[in-house]
């Protein structure tokens, strides 16, 4: 188990569906992603789940940078 005090920094998306939702995906750990009606408590749900995704992933986890979002029209 992770030691609560090893702080990690992760890059979150978050975007808002066609209901009103905010919806937030951690692009680094697997499956981890949640969402909330307001942005106070995705962001209080997001730390939840990505303490949840931590205890469940390997030691050896990918140290992606974030590096930004393009929109590109088609």
């Amino acid at each position: 188990m992770r030691r609560k005090q090893d702080k990690r920094e992760f890059s979150v998306i978050i975007e808002r569906d066609e209901a009103g939702y905010y919806v937030a995906t951690v692009p680094e750990l697997r499956g981890c992603h949640t969402q909330a009606k307001s942005m106070d408590v995705l962001m209080k749900r997001v730390r939840e789940v990505i303490d949840l995704c931590l205890d469940d992933a390997d030691a050896a986890l990918p140290r992606n940078e974030f590096v930004g979002v393009q929109r590109v029209a088609v």
